[in-house]
């Protein structure tokens, strides 16, 4: 199981796969049992945003265990966030926000059970 971190500028935290587009990240989901998946909104000037990928896993039915996401950008957040949470299976834990400090400590440091 591996974790995935998506977003096109944000330097990739330790025990995550880095994603820098939409692209990748759906491929990840795709081929992989993800975890944890960090979501950002603003992934380049004309590119496919991160709702592309939240309608890609509502699509696809394959959601990861837990899912935050941490964009800046409020509107592409909520939209997000609130697409995510009417459309996931009740075991999908979707966050609003980002990835608390513990729960990166722990998933660096090998102790996530993602």
């Amino acid at each position: 199981m591996i974790n995935v971190f998506l977003d096109d500028m944000r330097p990739c935290p330790p025990g995550f796969v880095a994603a820098r587009s939409a692209e990748d990240c759906l491929l990840l989901l795709s081929e992989c049992e993800v975890g944890l998946l960090s979501l950002d909104f603003e992934l380049g000037y004309g590119l496919p945003n991160g709702l592309s990928v939240v309608q890609g896993i509502i699509v696809s039915g394959k959601y990861p265990r837990e899912i935050y996401v941490h964009s800046s950008s409020l509107m592409g957040r909520a939209e997000m966030v609130h697409a995510l949470r009417a459309a996931a299976p009740g075991n999908v834990v979707v966050h609003d926000g980002p990835v608390p400090t513990l729960v990166l400590e722990a998933v660096a440091a090998g102790q996530s059970d993602a």
